[in-house]
């Protein structure tokens, strides 16, 4: 009977140090049937990663209970935790979802064009037109001037000085697009769900949390980089920080 109960709980002790060793799982990432290309596959539990190839394909070590995490710029993200039974199967295929298209922002501007009238120098010619063309009348003398015409050159240069003041209009009118910072790309890249399960941060203090992050000049190479994993730890220490801040206050 004791060597029964001995050999029971040698095998169990066995089947748990299998079960907590970590094994090689093999998978592939699609998106409507097409395999995607570096795609960062990260096992958040024991923080490391890797990347798909050509064929969407990616190894990486875990264990059961394991949480995995696909990121791709142009796709939502997708997190699954890990079973005995996927580690057993060894061909997992994760499905990701292509983001709506976004359009480049697009600046309306108001554009008041100025009264279009006679300039001094047109004015002038008309005058000295009619002054033509009386003399002309009175004198029999053709001069070679139109009656009641225009000075086409001097319409001309007053247009020209009209769609050049209009360019100039455009240039100021223009913006610069703002550049991206580090509170909106974490809350971009970042799961919906990270700051309240992950962090254990209320939800009104997660603004405060982001600027306290942005604060740090650390915060400018993450954002540089743009990679999940550096960024979720980054986050991760930031918040111990946060916490110890909220303490002291209490105090």
């Amino acid at each position: 009977m004791r060597v029964k109960l001995l050999t029971t709980i040698s095998v169990f002790t066995y089947q748990i140090t299998v079960s907590q060793t970590e094994k090689v799982l093999n998978g592939k990432v699609l998106s409507q049937n097409i395999p995607l290309n570096k795609v960062e596959v990260i096992n958040k539990t024991s923080k490391t990663s890797t990347r798909t190839n050509e064929l969407g394909e990616f190894a990486i070590l875990v264990r059961p209970k394991d949480s995995l995490l696909f990121f791709s710029q142009d796709y939502f993200f997708k997190r699954l935790k890990i079973s005995q039974e996927n580690i057993d199967q060894n061909n997992i295929v994760v499905n990701m979802i292509l983001k709506p298209e976004e359009l480049d922002e697009v600046l309306i501007t108001n554009i008041k064009f100025p009264h279009v009238g006679l300039t001094q120098e047109v004015s002038d010619s008309i005058a000295l037109m009619k002054a033509s063309s009386n003399l002309s009348k009175y004198t029999g003398v053709y001069d070679g001037t139109i009656s009641n015409g225009m000075n086409f050159g001097a319409m001309g240069a007053g247009l020209l000085s009209l769609f050049k003041k209009e360019d100039n209009t455009n240039k100021k009118s223009k913006k610069k697009t703002p550049e991206l910072d580090f509170k909106t790309f974490a809350e971009s890249t970042c799961p919906v769900d990270f700051f309240t399960k992950d962090l254990k941060l209320n939800p009104d203090e997660k603004a405060l949390f982001l600027e306290f992050c942005t604060a740090d000049p650390q915060s400018e190479i993450i954002l540089k980089q743009k990679n999940l994993l550096y960024t979720m730890d980054f986050l991760y220490a930031k918040n111990e920080e946060f916490k110890k801040l909220k303490t002291e206050i209490k105090n």
